[in-house]
């Protein structure tokens, strides 16, 4: 049974927390008029909305900031972290106001957020207020990784004003409202730890364990097991993303969900032509979180998180708990590396043929996702090498002698190709939101045409199907794509 706005179910137990966790605040509507860009059916499928909402002017006005919804309570949290290696005392919500949470028929609960509806106490002089550009990348980005299969939060709209924001220049004004179990991250307890105000860790502790971990919650040693938990999922969530060719950018502590979702999309962008030093953020001039970089700084964030629970558990078991990190964050990374090319078991031999199939990919700098698709066509038993796929090398006689070597260790270890195909394909997306493609969709929304936004979640909801009809989003990026830049303001 679909809910309507009439029957919403609004909560805020993050509210029900002392008023050290976060600040009360009114969203800012925007002074020009407000109207709907885009409405995510499928977010609202998940949150058990009745599509229907999106045509109620109280939806507008709700999730534009001008008039909250019965049983609304919106706050901003607070929070602090470590920033490009170095701790900031506070930071918190300074564009996001959490609206409340629903309730799903399932059972689920989901937090709404609305980003880019004014300034908070956190602001720190910013305005408060997101770009249309900046707004697009982030609700395009939600649905491809989850697309993809990978934890993240979500959108359930997308909001534009005509109010003038200054970022590098003079850009339009929007808002989305974002959707996940919660937006708690590291940096949540990082700002108590620091504070010493060590009773507002537990307090923190309880309220995430006793709302996401329920299971932990009557363990004599529920903390230790919540840092565990929350070990392997960020070291799952790394794995994804290398698997898949996904560059965060900006890996601070407080963008680090505690629940091991993707969070916060700004600099983000899918490896192209494979450089595993891809460094997708403009503003990030060391490469502290160059695409290689991540699975060590995921590692990193933990420690922060794991120091900020000292109050909590011992010291040697909170190393004990990071030890666990890179085997948690290796073996399923090997598993889907396997599985990229074909093979269900990680043994020493499949991973040397990739480790070398990465090398060669690296010198002739050959397009990451088209590589491992075209990969599921070749035949165990065939005897030349296709052309779509020499051509991808510089060094094509190289990549000669690996396919040679490939196909034999296919006959031995793989299974038959059709079956091996099958299971390639839906390892191997066929679509990514590649950095033009969001670029294009963009820039026909600053003009006023929105279908394009509407178009590539079409295609990026179902990345590994075939898609007879949307083949021009799978094609490689056109030389202006070069030309691209994110930053941290993206």
């Amino acid at each position: 049974m679909k809910v309507s706005l009439d029957t919403l179910p609004f909560r805020n137990t993050f509210a029900a927390l002392p008023t050290a966790f976060y600040s009360r605040v009114t969203p800012t509507p925007f002074e020009s008029e407000a109207h709907l860009i885009h409405f995510n059916t499928a977010a609202a499928e998940l949150l058990g909305l009745d599509p229907a909402v999106q045509h109620d002017p109280r939806f507008l006005a709700a999730f534009s900031g001008q008039q909250p919804l019965p049983g609304m309570d919106p706050i901003a949290m607070l929070y602090a972290g470590h920033q490009f290696g170095h701790y900031v005392p506070q930071l918190g919500d300074g564009r996001a106001i959490i609206l409340g949470e629903l309730t799903n028929p399932r059972g689920e609960k989901w937090e709404l957020q609305l980003k880019g509806c004014g300034q908070t106490p956190y602001s720190r002089q910013g305005d408060g207020r997101a770009v249309l550009r900046s707004s697009i990348r982030e609700y395009l980005a939600g649905e491809a990784i989850h697309g993809l299969g990978i934890p993240t939060t979500r959108a359930l709209c997308l909001i534009g004003g005509r109010d003038e924001v200054y970022r590098e220049q003079i850009e339009t004004g929007a808002m989305i409202t974002r959707i996940a179990p919660s937006h708690v991250r590291f940096g949540s307890f990082e700002v108590f730890y620091y504070r010493e105000q060590y009773d507002h860790i537990r307090t923190l502790a309880d309220y995430v364990i006793d709302q996401h971990y329920p299971e932990l919650a009557d363990l004599p040693d529920r903390y230790l097991q919540f840092l565990n938990e929350v070990v392997e999922r960020t070291a799952n969530l790394m794995a994804q993303w290398q698997a898949v060719g996904f560059a965060h950018g900006v890996m601070n502590s407080d963008n680090m969900s505690i629940l091991g979702l993707t969070l916060d999309y700004g600099p983000y962008g899918f490896l192209e032509a494979y450089n595993p030093g891809f460094i997708c953020n403009h503003s990030d001039h060391s490469g502290r979180y160059a695409f290689d970089q991540q699975p060590q700084i995921g590692l990193f964030n933990l420690s922060c998180l794991a120091q900020a629970l000292l109050p909590l558990i011992e010291v040697e078991d909170a190393k004990a708990a990071l030890s666990a990190y890179w085997s948690d964050f290796t073996a399923p990374y090997h598993r889907m590396m396997a599985r990229k090319i074909g093979f269900e078991q990680a043994d020493e031999p499949a991973i040397k043929l990739l480790e070398s199939l990465l090398a060669q990919m690296q010198q002739s700098r050959t397009d990451y996702t088209r590589l491992f698709r075209a990969l599921g066509d070749v035949q165990r038993d065939g005897e030349n090498t296709p052309a779509a796929l020499r051509d991808l090398f510089v060094d094509r006689e190289a990549f000669d002698g690996w396919l040679a070597d490939y196909r034999a260790r296919l006959r031995t270890h793989a299974k038959p190709d059709a079956e091996r195909r099958a299971v390639m394909m839906a390892t191997n997306p066929k679509y990514i939101l590649r950095n033009y493609l969001a670029q294009a969709a963009i820039e026909k929304a600053e003009r006023g045409d929105y279908a394009e936004i509407d178009r590539l979640l079409t295609v990026l909801r179902t990345p590994f199907d075939e898609q007879p009809n949307a083949e021009a989003y799978a094609a490689p990026p056109p030389d202006w794509a070069d030309n691209i830049q994110v930053s941290c303001s993206s």
